[in-house]
C-alpha cells in the first residue's frame, strides 16, 4: 500500500493533475473567502465552509479521473492486478494518495481562518469541525471518483461521470422540499434528505460535530472503496 501511495503521490505532481486541482481549489476558495469574509468584514466563516462542498463536487473528479482509467488505457493495470499485492492495498494506496493531496490543499487554506482570527473573533471549535467535515466529504467524493475510474478506460469519461454523480448527490438535498408534506411519497423525501451529503456538511460548517455524521461519511466512503475492490477483483479473476 505504501509503495502505491508513494507512486501515486509522485504522479500527482509529475503530471499537471495535482497542480491543476490545488490551483483551481485555492482560486475558487479564495474568491469565496473574499466574498463571504473580507469584502463584508465578517468573521462568520460558516458560509465559506458550506461552499467548499461545491468546490469539492466540481474539482475532485480532476484528482481521481486518472487513478485507474490511465492504468487501463496503458494496459499497465494487468501488471498491477496480477501482482502479489492485495487489491485492498492497491485501492487504499491510490485513495490515500488523492486524500493526501486534498489534505495538503486544505492545509494551505488554514491561512483564511488565521486572517479572520487576527482581525476578528473566530471559534476554534467551528474551524475544526468545518475542516473535518470538508475532509471527510472530500474523501467520499474521492471514493466515488476512484470507483468510477476503475470502470472507465478514458480519463475524461471518468471525470464527467464522477461530476454528474456528485451533482446528483447534491440534488438529493432539495428532494424533500419538492415533495408536499403529508404526501404518499413523503418518506422518499425523508430518505433522500437523510442520504444528502450536503446537509451533513452544513452541520459541520456551523460547528456541529455529530458522531452519526462522521460515521455516515466514513461508512459511505468505505462502501465505495469495497465496491472498487470488487470491481478490480472481478477483473483479476476474469483475466486469469
Amino acid at each position: 500500500m505504501r509503495a502505491v501511495w508513494k507512486r501515486e503521490w509522485q504522479a500527482m505532481f509529475t503530471t499537471p493533475i495535482g497542480y491543476v486541482f490545488m490551483g483551481l481549489f485555492l482560486l475558487v476558495s479564495g474568491y469565496f473567502f473574499w466574498g463571504y469574509n473580507l469584502s463584508s468584514s465578517s468573521s462568520d466563516m460558516s458560509g465559506f465552509f458550506d461552499r467548499i462542498a461545491y468546490i469539492l463536487v466540481m474539482f475532485v473528479p480532476v484528482l481521481t479521473m486518472r487513478l485507474f482509467s490511465e492504468e487501463r488505457r496503458n494496459k499497465t493495470d494487468q501488471l498491477l492486478i496480477t501482482s502479489p499485492m492485495s487489491i485492498w492495498g492497491i485501492v487504499m494506496g491510490k485513495f490515500l494518495a488523492a486524500a493526501s493531496v486534498l489534505l495538503t490543499t486544505l492545509a494551505v487554506t488554514l491561512l483564511y481562518p488565521v486572517i479572520v482570527a487576527i482581525f476578528g473573533t473566530l471559534s476554534a471549535g467551528m474551524v475544526f469541525t468545518s475542516y473535518l467535515g470538508c475532509f471527510l466529504l472530500g474523501c467520499v467524493y474521492i471514493a466515488i471518483g476512484l470507483l468510477i475510474s476503475s470502470l472507465c478506460e478514458n480519463q475524461l469519461t471518468a471525470a464527467i461521470v464522477t461530476l454528474v454523480v456528485n451533482i446528483l448527490l447534491q440534488v438529493l438535498e432539495f428532494v424533500p422540499q419538492m415533495l408536499p408534506a403529508g404526501s404518499t411519497f413523503a418518506f422518499v423525501g425523508r430518505l433522500f434528505g437523510w442520504l444528502s451529503l450536503s446537509t451533513r456538511n452544513t452541520e459541520f460548517a456551523v460547528g456541529l460535530l455529530s458522531p452519526s455524521n462522521v460515521l455516515y461519511l466514513i461508512s459511505f466512503a468505505g462502501v465505495l472503496l469495497f465496491l472498487t475492490v470488487r470491481v478490480i477483483e472481478k477483473r483479476r479473476w476474469s483475466e486469469n
